[in-house]
């Protein structure tokens, strides 16, 4: 029963398989039909996973076996046809039962099983070195990101952010200027107000005690009161100038908040538009930068693995075309010729006998048209002598 299946799936006719080679032949025919059905629909199902970037469709299944149907339908019409020749057809001689190959038919399979290698085998490997595959792209993402960042709109974004806190991180340093000028005019002045007390124990350099208006100590101690005016003031400047940087300050502050967030936003859009470049047509650049740089690890497997699925594809119709000739085929070709003689001899006995029918049917017609020509000829001589003798009689009654 399996092995009558496997005839019917090889589109061969159980009848004229007669011998163990050809039910052997056909049978690995059949098996290789079905394994191919399956290799197909799980790589038509792979390529739509791989297409959409391993989303895990529900449809993907869906595609395969339309697919399948289509090449097996092929598969089965090569294995199923055998090139009778219809020449000769009363020679006896084994030459005259077959034509030749039809080369043409088997290119054809072998050019759409390497399209299928293409298409079908592809995702599958990508499928088996998707982590290796993952991790170079990673490195290329980065890369790519680096380059975005230091180019193009970022760099534009970040470089006015740089100019902005520049002229923050200016009037910072012109308040800080006057606040350090002011503490150093506090450190003066309390070093001359030091020297003040100092002169005014008579450690000074005058060696006087007390500190007489107009004096040594009184000189230093309205000196250093200037001093600490001047800081006062430096330090109302710094105040006041802080205070009308406030408007400014605002301004480039929103600036720089507007601009962060487009850094951001560019940067969400870059990460984006890299991270999608990871498809199926990124995945195959991928895959063959691993095998070229990779040869012996990536590769060979890779080339192995395409060449397996390639055989597995034209399996069947290697077979088919290798065993040219076989008694399946020689017993289907005298049958087909057989029939052909039949239906010829009995065409043209049938030509024969409506041509005789043709001839005598003529015959006929021209007898029965002499026959009525002599019957109208008889009926006009018997007209006419009756009109004779009725013209005689009326002159005897005359």
């Amino acid at each position: 029963m399996a092995g009558t299946a496997l005839l019917k799936i090889a589109n061969v006719n159980p009848a004229s398989v007669r011998t163990h080679t050809d039910r052997a032949l056909y049978g690995s025919i059949g098996i290789f039909i079905v394994l191919y059905g399956v290799y197909a629909i799980v790589g038509a199902a792979s390529f739509v996973d791989a297409s959409t970037n391993y989303a895990h469709p529900w449809w993907q299944w869906l595609v395969g076996p339309p697919v399948a149907l289509a090449v097996i339908a092929y598969d089965r019409a090569v294995v199923g046809r055998v090139a009778v020749n219809f020449e000769h057809l009363d020679s006896a001689d084994p030459h005259q039962l077959l034509k030749r190959r039809t080369f043409g038919l088997y290119a054809g399979r072998i050019v759409l099983a390497l399209l299928f290698a293409v298409v079908i085998t592809e995702p599958l490997m990508l499928a088996r070195y998707k982590g290796e595959i993952d991790a170079y792209l990673g490195t290329v993402h980065n890369r790519q990101l680096i380059q975005l960042e230091q180019g193009g709109a970022i760099a534009a974004f970040q470089k006015q952010v740089d100019g902005l806190r520049a002229q923050d991180a200016a009037d910072d340093t012109a308040v800080a200027d006057l606040h350090r000028l002011a503490a150093d005019k506090r450190k003066e002045s309390a070093a001359v107000y030091d020297q003040a007390l100092a002169d005014s124990r008579a450690d000074g350099v005058s060696r006087r005690a007390g500190c007489p208006a107009g004096g040594y100590c009184d000189t230093l101690v309205q000196q250093s009161r200037a001093l600490m005016d001047e800081a006062t003031r430096l330090d109302g400047e710094a105040v006041a100038l802080r205070t009308s940087q406030d408007s400014a300050r605002k301004t480039r502050a929103d600036q720089v908040a507007s601009l962060l967030a487009q850094i951001a936003e560019q940067r969400s859009d870059n990460r984006a538009s890299v991270e999608a470049g990871a498809g199926f047509g990124a995945r195959t650049t991928a895959m063959w930068h691993l095998v070229t740089s990779d040869f012996w690890g990536f590769g060979f497997f890779y080339l192995g693995v395409a060449a397996l699925l390639v055989c597995l594809d034209c399996a069947a119709v290697w077979l088919k075309l290798v065993s040219h000739g076989n008694g399946y085929e020689r017993t289907e070709a005298r049958e087909a010729r057989r029939r052909e003689l039949s239906e010829t001899k009995r065409h043209e006995q049938e030509l024969l006998v409506a041509e005789q029918a043709r001839s005598l049917a003529g015959d006929g017609m021209q007898t029965v048209v002499a026959e009525r020509r002599l019957m109208d000829a008889a009926v006009s001589r018997a007209t006419e002598r009756l009109m004779a003798e009725l013209e005689d009689q009326s002159r005897l009654v005359r």
